[in-house]
């Protein structure tokens, strides 16, 4: 496949870990100059220290997602250390998992998540806007989620908001068509990232398993014990789980590695035996 990541100012935000993290080094490693984000300064620091000692062109920007002032801060960085934007990846988000009688509980993490997970990324798309308009190209993908199909119990908040993110997606398409480019990332279950950790009730999770309950926890027990089976983990197989996280960042850099007349508007990526129902 072409290199059309070659010489591309990417924004991602999130990338003190995870996702973010692999995508920074990934499109690095193809040649793209990367400015990671995140409100984990240390972690953040160590992105942006792999990249370059992989290399790569690496800035690295203390900013939070909830704060209106610091994603223009960030763009503003971008533009002023590599002179453009040209792809904007709004990834930074959590996972609030809680039914509506958690309420007392999970209120303070509820409205954590529409402010990272919403409004984090209408920030992000405001701070890019503008530049990428004047520029007469950009990109902006957006992680969603699975849980932004459709409604499921245990799950209102969290896919609210990922529902979310696909209105804004679309909408930006279609006010931003031949300037700005839009891409929705709908990953299923990425045990590893540690997103799971922000779930409130573990409970939450059958809402979006149904009938499969019983099966996922006795595959996940299997998959994460001490001899897992390689028909589960291994990604060749038919019956590959649970998704790895690189694989997810592979997806995401495939969306991005695009010539710029060419979207990859919406992308679910599955483990093909995940067991979810949407």
């Amino acid at each position: 496949m072409s290199n059309h990541v070659d010489g591309k100012v990417i924004i991602i935000t999130g990338a003190a870990s995870g996702f973010g993290r692999l995508v920074a080094q990934k499109t690095a490693a193809l040649g793209a100059r990367v400015v990671v984000s995140d409100v984990n300064e240390a972690e953040l620091e160590a992105t942006a220290a792999s990249v370059i000692a992989s290399g790569g062109q690496a800035e690295s920007v203390v900013a939070d997602v909830t704060r209106r002032e610091q994603m223009a801060h960030l763009a503003e960085r971008a533009t002023e250390r590599f002179g453009a934007i040209d792809v904007m990846i709004n990834n930074a988000g959590v996972m609030p998992l809680a039914f509506f009688a958690d309420h007392a509980e999970a209120a303070e993490a509820w409205d954590r998540c529409i402010d990272i997970n919403l409004k984090g990324v209408l920030h992000g798309i405001s701070a890019v806007h503008d530049q990428m308009i004047s520029q007469g190209r950009g990109h902006v993908v957006n992680v969603s989620s699975i849980y932004g199909n459709y409604p499921v119990a245990g799950a209102a908040v969290y896919g609210a908001t990922k529902a979310a993110v696909r209105f804004l997606t679309e909408a930006l398409r279609q006010e931003s068509q031949g300037r700005i480019k839009v891409t929705t990332i709908r990953p299923t279950g990425v045990p590893t990232t540690g997103l799971g950790a922000g779930v409130i009730n573990p409970e939450a999770i059958g809402g979006i398993l149904g009938a499969n309950m019983g099966e996922f926890m006795e595959t996940m027990g299997a998959v994460f014990g001490d001899d897992p089976p390689a028909r589960l983990t291994d990604p060749e197989g038919i019956e590959y789980f649970a998704l790895s996280p690189e694989l997810l960042a592979d997806q995401i850099v495939f969306a991005i590695n695009q010539p710029w007349g060419v979207s990859i508007s919406d992308l679910t990526v599955r483990a093909s035996g995940d067991r979810y129902l949407i």
